[in-house]
């Protein structure tokens, strides 16, 4: 029995020794599958039971986790208990179960990893595999486990997809049997879909009765991995679960074990709940609140990001006048995006030739450094280490770092290659360079972007096409390597928008950046999706003057600068906005605005978020609970929508007081608010900020 922060995982040992079958699952540890016999001789107990873990050759009719082959064409292990189960207690209080398995003929060990937490109701689990044998073993699907989820005659399955600037849209699958799979071949973990999906087990619409009232319950699977991936989610007809699995890309890619070498697979994340969509993305969020560092505000300050108002024509004296504008409105970090280095004039040039360039800031940027932190801002820099333009020094010196296939010419997306991360003395050269940046302390925010797929990937430097995870890896060590040596610089994760997000990135970096569309109505869409699977203290937002790319046809006029502020406090508020082009009012105005902001920051960043409605309604709104306030946004589409919000999560014998109401007419008990509502009052045009103090 594994214990959650409300319930339990058990498992059960599988016949045979075939390793572990998940026995239940839930506040009770009940509502597991309920293992089906076999029927016939052809199907085996192993095909139908919901193991933890299989192996093609443990597992021969469905689908299977780990595929395998020796050296000698052997396809296949049949996997049995290698020694003792463990089950133990980790430092942290999180409970650790260790399956250790085995097939002595090909020689390949799998130690299975199942951990929980009592701070959450998340259950991870990953495997070890090792090659005991004289020979390579290929790996020809290397994932690390499964969630057979109870759903007797298929599911519902939420994803979350899109495309650049229309990241995190949610779609809808009924899934009643077959296969479903998703996943990146791009070298990251892509725009197209974000590697966690929501399952609804049919038949019953997924409702249960708890304590005399009807509950949905609902399952989430995520996957921590930045590469290339792939999930599947498996309907077998007439059986009584649905199983979801995931790992690295097993269609562009295979890995190789040597003779004893070890791999570690990414871990992945499942959770049961009781509930709705909101109390399963709660969560999640209670669980991702354990990968971060921090949820505080000295690594989510309020960004000003200069590109907007300068592109590539970077010049100090611009930049300044920018950083007093920025400090006025009350940025805390003032950020040069691209353009600051040597040659790059535009993106047709000089990415990997990471030095200031002197021709156009001839004293470099400790000018600009120490001004800004003279108006009592931090200073940061984008970066995009993975990237060389063919138009460099670097490429022109090393034209062989680049992710490329002997015998192939090169293919260039936005006019750059993807250095080989996979190559030692590229993973080298990445974390010196950022290290030389970092290492005289003025930079102490870092955007980390990537503005492409990985289309030259299919072989390492050592001949395999392992690319993706190698280059993956190395990713990883540069991030854990700089929050190590660097503990005071933010990071901020970014690749052309949300092309990058997922748990493992979450565990290494600060922030995240959603998206490159950031008109107003657009990222209000954009948002809602991100905040059921991601919580709000990563969710990077900034202020423009951009109009909406996809909904200006259906909104018309342009909506408000408050407006724009209150879909950007919905996270962590930035400002890219030329400000210099907004009068001394707007540059007050927005100064308000963000002193809101941070009135109601903490709640927003740690308090329970429920959605109300969703933007393509008349009006929604997002509320944010904590211990002691209520914050809620809201938003409208026309000056005639009203708009009641039943709030939830609330003490229901606690009162609340309406923020602003001096003379305390405007009190009410958490009963009242959940049961009547509240109206919202507009507190601009199309837009509303209301906050409730319990008192």
């Amino acid at each position: 029995m594994l214990p959650t922060r409300s319930g339990r995982y058990m498992v059960g040992l599988a016949p045979r020794g075939a390793g572990l079958v998940a026995v239940g699952w839930g506040p009770d540890g009940g509502a597991a599958a309920v293992p089906v016999a076999a029927t016939s001789s052809f199907e085996a107990d192993l095909d139908l039971l919901p193991l933890e873990a299989t192996a093609l050759g443990t597992r021969n009719v469905h689908g299977a986790e780990l595929v395998v082959r020796g050296a000698d064409g052997l396809r296949g292990a049949r996997l049995v208990l290698s020694g003792e189960v463990v089950l133990a207690q980790d430092d942290d209080g999180a409970t650790h179960l260790v399956c250790p398995l085995a097939d002595d003929v090909l020689g390949i060990g799998v130690r299975l990893h199942l951990r929980t937490h009592p701070g959450h109701d998340v259950v991870e689990k990953w495997a070890e595999l090792y090659n005991a044998s004289e020979q390579p073993i290929e790996l020809l699907r290397a994932w690390g486990g499964a969630f057979a989820i109870p759903a007797r005659g298929g599911a519902s399955v939420g994803l979350l997809g899109g495309a650049w600037s229309r990241e995190f849209t949610p779609f809808d699958v009924t899934l009643g049997a077959g296969t479903l799979s998703v996943g990146s071949r791009q070298g990251i973990t892509s725009h197209t879909y974000a590697p966690v999906v929501t399952v609804v087990p049919a038949g019953t619409d997924g409702v249960v009765r708890s304590g005399g009232a009807d509950v949905g319950v609902r399952y989430g699977v995520a996957l921590g991995y930045s590469g290339s991936w792939r999930m599947t989610l498996d309907a077998v007809p007439f059986a009584d679960h649905v199983r979801v699995a995931a790992g690295p890309d097993d269609e562009s890619g295979i890995l190789t074990l040597a003779p004893g070498e070890r791999l570690t697979t990414p871990v992945l994340a499942g959770v049961r709940v009781e509930g709705d969509a909101d109390d399963l993305a709660h969560a999640w969020h209670e669980y991702q609140a354990m990968l971060a560092r921090t949820r505080g505000p000295e690594h989510r300050p309020v960004v000003y990001n200069s590109w907007f108002a300068t592109t590539f024509d970077v010049r100090v004296e611009h930049q300044l006048q920018l950083a007093a504008a920025a400090a006025q409105v009350g940025a805390e970090v003032f950020v040069v995006d691209d353009g600051w280095f040597r040659g790059r004039t535009s993106d047709r040039a000089a990415l990997g030739d990471w030095e200031v360039d002197l021709h156009r800031n001839p004293d470099g940027l400790g000018p600009l450094a120490d001004g800004v932190r003279a108006l009592g801002m931090r200073f940061g820099l984008w970066v995009e280490p993975e990237a060389v333009s063919p138009d460099s020094d670097l490429y022109r010196a090393h034209p062989e770092w680049a992710h490329q296939v002997a015998g192939r010419p090169l293919e260039t997306l936005r006019n750059q290659y993807v250095l080989n991360l996979g190559r030692p003395e590229v993973e080298e050269w990445v974390l010196g360079t950022l290290r030389r940046l970092l290492g005289d302390g003025d930079v102490t925010y870092l955007k980390w972007d990537m503005n492409r797929s990985i289309a030259d990937g299919g072989q390492s430097v050592l001949g395999g096409d392992d690319w993706s995870w190698r280059h993956t890896r190395a990713y990883y060590r540069i991030l854990d390597a700089l929050r190590a040596e660097f503990p005071r610089v933010t990071v901020e994760a970014c690749a052309g928008g949300g092309g990058r997000i997922d748990l493992a990135v979450l565990a290494r970096t600060d922030v995240v950046w959603p998206s490159d569309e950031t008109g107003p109505r657009d990222r209000l869409a954009i948002q809602h999706g991100f905040l059921g699977a991601l919580p709000a203290w990563t969710m990077s937002s900034w202020v423009t003057d951009l109009p909406d790319l996809l909904d200006r046809d259906r909104e018309g006029a342009p909506t408000s600068l408050e407006f724009r502020f209150v879909v950007a406090m919905a996270g962590v508020l930035g400002i890219g906005a030329d400000l210099l082009a907004w009068d001394a009012a707007t540059r007050e105005r927005a100064s308000s605005l963000v002193d809101l902001y941070r009135s109601i920051r903490t709640v927003v960043h740690t308090g329970r978020v429920r959605r109300h409605g969703t933007p393509s309604d008349a009006a929604c709104a997002v509320q944010y609970t904590g211990a002691d306030a209520v914050v809620v946004l809201a938003w409208r589409r026309t000056g005639a929508a009203d708009l009641t919000v039943r709030l939830r999560d609330l003490d229901p014998d606690a009162r609340y007081r309406l923020r602003g109401d001096d003379v305390g007419t405007s009190t009410f008990t958490g009963r009242e608010l959940i049961t009547d509502g509240i109206a919202i009052g507009w507190t601009w045009e199309d837009c509303a900020v209301m906050i409730l103090d319990r008192v």
